[in-house]
């Protein structure tokens, strides 16, 4: 039976199971319930030998205890307040059993369940503060708690069902923003990976606020200028900003107002600003200037000459064996000093001269801190030696000087400007990357066979034109061509005499569609004449298919005679090409660079180059500062579609391929309809071709 005791008749039983001390037991929280609510659950309590009339908890020890910090605190009184208690007699053994088997078999709610309650309690109240008084918790807890609540549907039901963990939620709740959430879930769903994962690849479509960038532009033109902030509420300075396309744009903005600045103020050719410490990759296809130190002045030379007399009067003082310890430190420190000066002096700083300025320019790097420096590193787009002042030659005069050309004069020594057209080799567009950096060869090998089989899964759904392009080689090739085999299959790009094409060796081959295309095509073919023992009886089977199906095995067996290039050149096939053409065929509907073929084998420079002609200076400037692995990561998302920018950003992405997958067409190839037969009005052309012989000779033509 419930009854009613004073707390000051309580007290807490030796035998109560929960030994924890008080502040792993939340007694905080519990006791802001209490004042909130009351007690709501009545202890459990036996009565006690002494003094008479009091009684010890052994179950409620917690509920005990917060009633006790109430009373300290003057929250309520323990000679006035009555607590709900059921007496209980027993051995302490039996009330120990008792004790465990009301803590055993508490069931805590589920953190899904906890978030829908918070829900609820500020759907109907609205006061956070409130709520979290209430409960003993802090205000941060309630909102994590709702910021759980309000996860895209599937990750909430995950997190009821228990399958993932209160961790995992956690890191998908790291931002307010549905859509982003659905897309991670989508991609990482089926896969075992870390809360820090999720967090991570959420962090990849924001900007931290400890960003340099952010830094830099500052919260409040950031929100004025629509920008919003999402608030971390489990991890304390972790506050992303979702809009970085605007961060970036006003970063752009003032880092190039001050470029602009710097520029009018030094004179130099170009002031260009890259959202980065570091301007290795932005430095890429341009030349380092290296500068002369400027020469002594009368002053300097004068100062190094007395700074070595002082020094050698030093060191003969020194040598006095008399001298105390104390007047040795002196002439030492002296000493130092002078040898500071001295360097300081031999390794004065080189002087950038005024007419070297049109040529040269420099980096305007950000800071980790956010504060926009002058990089004092000056680099040229074309290459300019710097030479030292050249002692006068006796009888050379002024006009012989003159004469060499690109040559100018400078108090530090002259420059010559390199022919610009000297600087690299021409290479051919399929065998370079973005930013100018030539591809691998293996790289090259690759990207030409997923080429070629892409070519092939065309042709299959072509075989008229299969047939067109397999006669003309195997006629052509007899008729037309003195060279070999080798030299047909380089000319061309297939093996139609039924070998198989020389792939280059570059070992497993990344997964494609086209090739998963080609093995379905297989399997679709009708191969039941292939199960005959002899030749004779397989040749009948075929002879036996319909017209349809032996169309389907011819193309099948053309598409499957392409060579992937020319021989080791890194080049292509015309005729593919050509083909190619005809089929109009969508590379980037079959293949889309990801980490494994394409920004895995590139080096960052190239993939930054990459994310500039796609999305400008804002989308490399928010990848410059990833290491190499996040920004391929990044870069498989944002060219298959799937990461958030702006719509034009994410149109030109889809649509791009390296050069080395396209089919080069020459536009200014010759088409011939075939309608269009040019020697139709003189139908005697026809019998007088026919009558020439490979001698010359001319036959009279035979009638039937």
């Amino acid at each position: 039976m419930i009854q009613t005791v004073k707390l000051s008749k309580l007290r807490l039983s030796p035998i109560n199971v929960r030994t924890a001390p008080d502040e792993q037991l939340q007694i905080g929280p519990m006791a802001a319930s209490i004042e909130a609510k009351g007690v709501l659950q009545n202890l459990l309590v036996t009565p006690a030998k002494k003094p008479r009339g009091t009684y010890e908890v052994f179950d409620g020890g917690r509920r005990w205890r917060a009633l006790r910090l109430l009373a300290e605190r003057g929250t309520i009184s323990e000679a006035d307040y009555d607590v709900p208690v059921m007496v209980l007699t027993g051995e302490d053994a039996e009330l120990s059993e008792t004790s465990t088997a009301t803590n055993f078999h508490q069931l805590k709610m589920t953190p899904a369940e906890e978030c829908r309650a918070f829900q609820h309690f500020i759907g109907k109240s609205g006061d956070i503060d409130a709520v979290a008084k209430r409960f003993g918790v802090t205000r941060r807890f309630v909102e994590g708690r709702l910021r759980l609540a309000s996860l895209a549907e599937p990750i909430f039901e995950a997190l009821s069902k228990g399958e993932i963990t209160l961790d995992i939620a956690k890191a998908y709740a790291s931002t307010e923003n549905r859509e982003k959430q659905l897309l991670v879930w989508n991609t990482y769903k089926h896969s075992e990976v870390t809360a820090d994962t999720i967090r991570r690849v959420i962090e990849n479509e924001t900007l931290k606020a400890s960003d340099p960038i952010a830094m830099l532009v500052g919260e409040p033109r950031y929100r004025t200028a629509g920008g919003k902030i999402d608030g971390d509420l489990f991890t304390d300075g972790n506050d992303r900003w979702v809009n970085p396309e605007i961060a970036h744009r006003l970063a752009g903005e003032i880092m190039e107002a001050e470029a602009r600045r710097i520029g009018e103020e030094t004179g130099l050719a170009w002031i260009r600003p890259i959202a980065s410490n570091y301007t290795h990759n932005a430095a890429h296809g341009l030349y380092r200037v290296i500068l002369q130190p400027p020469e002594l002045t009368a002053s300097q030379s004068a100062r190094l000459a007395e700074i070595a007399e002082r020094r050698g009067a030093l060191e003969a003082e020194m040598q006095d064996a008399d001298l105390s310890e104390e007047a040795v430190k002196v002439l030492d420190q002296e000493d130092d000093r002078l040898i500071a000066e001295a360097e300081a002096i031999e390794n004065r700083p080189p002087v950038l001269p005024d007419e070297l300025k049109v040529h040269v320019g420099a980096f305007l790097v950000l800071t980790p801190q956010g504060e926009m420096r002058l990089d004092s590193q000056y680099y040229s787009e074309q290459q300019i030696l710097i030479e030292k002042p050249r002692e006068p030659v006796t009888g050379e005069d002024d006009t012989a000087r003159d004469g060499e050309a690109g040559r100018e004069e400078s108090p530090t020594g002259g420059f010559r400007v390199a022919d610009r057209g000297s600087a690299q080799p021409d290479r051919r567009p399929e065998a370079v990357a973005p930013g100018g950096k030539p591809l691998s060869g293996r790289l090259y090998d690759e990207l030409a066979i997923q080429r070629r089989d892409i070519l092939a899964s065309c042709l299959l759904a072509q075989p008229a034109l299969a047939l067109d392009f397999a006669l003309f080689v195997m006629i052509d090739a007899r008729m037309c061509s003195s060279g070999g085999a080798t030299d047909s299959a380089v000319k061309y790009g297939t093996t139609i005499r039924a070998m198989g094409p020389q792939d280059p060796m570059v070992g497993d081959m990344p997964s494609s569609r086209a090739r998963a295309y080609l093995a379905e095509a297989h399997d679709g073919l009708d191969a039941a004449w292939t199960e005959h023992d002899s030749e004779v009886d397989r040749f009948e089977g075929f002879r036996a298919l319909d017209d349809d199906s032996k169309a389907n095995w011819l193309a099948y067996i053309v598409a499957l005679s392409l060579e992937a290039k020319p021989g080791p050149s890194n080049a292509q096939v015309p005729l593919h090409n050509r083909i190619a053409t005809i089929l109009e065929v969508d590379v980037a509907g079959w293949w889309r660079p990801t980490s494994e073929n394409f920004f895995d084998r590139v080096n960052k420079g190239t993939i930054l180059s990459l994310l500039h002609d796609v999305g400008g200076p804002a989308l490399t400037a928010r990848h410059a500062s990833l290491k190499k692995t996040e920004i391929s990561e990044s870069c498989q998302k944002l060219f298959a579609g799937e990461s958030i920018v702006e719509p034009e950003v994410k149109q030109a992405a889809l649509a791009w391929v390296p050069n080395a997958m396209r089919f080069l067409d020459d536009a200014n190839a010759t088409v011939i309809d075939p309608a269009d037969d040019g020697d139709a009005e003189d139908p005697s052309n026809d019998a007088e071709r026919g009558s020439q012989a490979e001698g010359g000779e001319l036959f009279e033509p035979v009638e039937a």
